[in-house]
């Protein structure tokens, strides 16, 4: 789904393959009487809707309350992120964090819905809370695509309806697809990451000088890697250029260095390179972590798509 490319140029790396199933599945299961579900690779949202479709008989062409179904599971998946975790908004007044409470969701057959929380837990639901849960992991809002239907995000009403309880009204959806999403694991090579922290004063010029020291001992061992990528935590590790420069005076800066190859050896070499900086290095540095880095194997992800027409779920119930 990214590149366009065919599965046959990662096939013999292939370690995994699991379709994404959704609600429809799991109501199916309830019906024959499942007090249990077991489910394999199932949309998050699916885990909602299964339930609401066993319960109000909703028609697997309705797409309107499929889509509020949908949406619902879409809330709650995150747990806690929905009633007050992880809030930029006032996020210093929510109350008693240390037991935040779980959302609820009150299903109604016309498809609106409640989130709420239990009483007396901590955290708090508004429509500011909802809608940050909402942005979560969203591509194009008029099309969230699942196995179920297509998804109207920008046709939600939300209405406070209480204290910790949001409304969810008037939503809107459209047929699905006739494709699966398929999550695909293959091997892809090694990496190792490598972190060392520089203290005040200058402490992101020497993680820098130290960054560049590292490089000219791995390109003078003609050592070469797929990847090589350095980040300055308390820096820029997370807005990159955008950072712009620290002030002077920062107290720490931490070296994260990482490198990616298909060659192990290469990458082994890399993680011995990294404890010399200590001794022999810019000053005023410390470890983080446990020792020399370790080699990892890389296990990448490959999204793509396959033919309802091909792949289909068989349900068992078992006595136990």
């Amino acid at each position: 789904m990214d590149t366009g490319q065919p599965l046959a140029s990662v096939r013999s790396r292939v370690q995994s393959a699991n379709v994404y199933f959704g609600g429809a599945a799991i109501a199916e299961a309830l019906a024959l009487g499942s007090q249990i579900v077991i489910t394999g690779r199932t949309t998050d949202t699916g885990l909602v809707l299964g339930p609401m479709l066993h319960e109000f008989k909703w028609k697997v062409d309705d797409w309107d309350k499929l889509a509020a179904g949908t949406i619902a599971g879409h809330t709650v998946e995150c747990g806690a992120q929905c009633t007050g975790g992880n809030c930029q908004v006032d996020w210093q007044t929510i109350p008693n964090l240390a037991d935040i409470g779980y959302p609820i969701v009150e299903a109604e057959p016309d498809g609106t819905f409640v989130i709420t929380k239990h009483p007396g837990t901590g955290g708090r639901v508004t429509v500011a809370s909802i809608k940050e849960q909402l942005l979560y992991e969203m591509g194009d809002p008029h099309e969230y695509i699942t196995p179920d239907c297509v998804a109207d995000f920008t046709s939600i009403h939300l209405e406070q309806a209480g204290p910790d309880r949001v409304r969810f009204s008037e939503i809107h959806g459209r047929p699905a697809t006739n494709m699966y999403k398929v999550s695909i694991s293959y091997s892809a090579g090694f990496k190792a990451i490598g972190t060392l922290m520089y203290s005040w004063p200058d402490a992101y010029a020497k993680a820098q000088a130290a960054d560049a020291i590292l490089r000219q001992r791995l390109d003078r061992l003609g050592l070469r890697f797929d990847a090589i990528r350095t980040e300055f935590g308390g820096v820029s590790a997370c807005h990159g250029a955008l950072a712009g420069e620290p002030a002077p005076e920062i107290a720490e800066v931490v070296l994260r260095v990482g490198v990616r190859s298909q060659d192990r050896v290469a990458v082994e070499r890399f993680t011995k390179e990294i404890a010399p900086l200590a001794l022999n290095g810019p000053p005023t540095v410390t470890g983080l972590g446990s020792g020399r880095p370790k080699v990892e194997e890389i296990v990448a992800y490959w999204p793509a798509l396959i033919p309802k027409t091909e792949a289909h779920p068989e349900i068992s119930v078992e006595e136990t």
